[in-house]
């Protein structure tokens, strides 16, 4: 609608324009909006989710030979999915921010059971 020549809604017209990828704003919400808000919220929430998380594997886990803490898949499930159903989602998210490492892409129940989750 900002576009179209036609449109004379002020409200669409007023907002900047951000088309262009090395705007630093580009993809983002406005600042101060609630959109915002929500998304840092959001971002908090996850962040305590995965301190949990890494909190029961410390408790649940045995100490390797390493040093490090480590928990098979299957009793992590049993043990978190009391807490949480969304396990294997907050697993990939520690992953990514190098709190836990384990083989393979994704993990399934059942399947991979015995896959040794690691704290690191």
């Amino acid at each position: 609608q900002r576009k179209n020549p036609f449109s004379n809604n002020d409200r669409l017209a007023s907002k900047p324009v951000h088309t262009q990828k090395g705007d630093p704003t580009y993809g983002r919400p406005p600042e101060g909006s609630q959109t915002e808000q929500r998304g840092k919220d959001a971002h908090s929430h996850v962040g305590k989710e995965v301190e949990e998380l890494c909190l029961i594997i410390r408790s649940t886990g045995e100490v390797g030979q390493d040093g490090h803490v480590s928990v098979t898949f299957g009793q992590l499930f049993e043990t978190y999915v009391t807490i949480s159903n969304k396990v294997v989602g907050i697993l990939l998210r520690a992953r990514k921010h190098g709190l836990v490492h384990f083989e393979g892409e994704m993990l399934w129940q059942g399947k991979d059971d015995d896959v040794l989750i690691t704290l690191l």
